[in-house]
């Protein structure tokens, strides 16, 4: 190894442009494994709460099935077809998150890949959602037309003006695609902490008359 030549490497390392992103606390000042952890529990509750009502509702299934004279349509809202996916869906999604909290508590950066997947691909369902929004702003009027006679609020929607309302829900997706993009960011930024300290323990530390690496 040249003496001379490993200090520059490691300051050219240190200032590359994806280090710029690059960062150890996240909102509230918490480290980006504290945070990854309560996003992790965070999503395990919701998912759970889900799970409940699923299994809920395979249980009696006449408390949630809305009969088509109830939609004003042809179909049934849920049947238990749909009931099953969800349920699997559900099952999954706890595990991913459960893989995640374990993985950002004992350090294991493998486990958070399943999460953080997830996060990328809920973001680019959200991006496709906003740009249908901003290609074909006529859809929204189409889905509320859609809705039930006695869904809350549907004739002051309805009544509000096609171009406010897209602006209003452009504004809301924006908000929340900012707000997932951070949590993005943040569990990556976790697996690159952990990551980087399980290379550390493999570290060839160099020494020379001129300098220590």
């Amino acid at each position: 190894a040249r003496s001379g030549a490993e200090p520059g490497g490691i300051a050219e390392m240190l200032n590359s442009p994806w280090a710029r992103f690059y960062s150890n606390s996240c909102c509230l000042c918490c480290h980006v494994r504290t945070g990854t952890i309560i996003l992790g529990v965070w999503y395990l509750i919701i998912n759970s709460v889900v799970l409940l009502i699923l299994l809920s509702a395979l249980t009696d299934p006449d408390q949630y099935h809305l009969t088509s004279a109830e939609l004003g349509g042809e179909l049934e809202f849920m049947d238990d077809a749909n009931m099953c996916i969800a349920t699997a869906i559900s099952l999954l999604m706890i595990l991913i998150c459960a893989m995640a909290t374990y993985g950002a508590y004992k350090q294991h950066a493998a486990w958070i890949i399943p999460f953080f997947c997830y996060q990328i691909f809920d973001f680019a369902l959200n991006t496709l959602v906003a740009i249908s929004v901003l290609v074909y702003p006529s859809t929204i009027q189409d889905y509320l037309r859609q809705l039930p006679t006695n869904f809350p609020y549907k004739e002051e929607i309805m009544s509000v003006n096609p171009t406010c309302l897209v602006v209003i829900i452009l504004l809301f997706i924006s908000i929340i695609l900012a707000f997932k993009g951070y949590l993005i960011s943040c569990v990556w930024n976790c697996y690159r902490y952990i990551n980087g300290r399980n290379n550390s323990d493999v570290l060839v530390y160099i020494t020379t008359n001129d300098t220590a690496v």
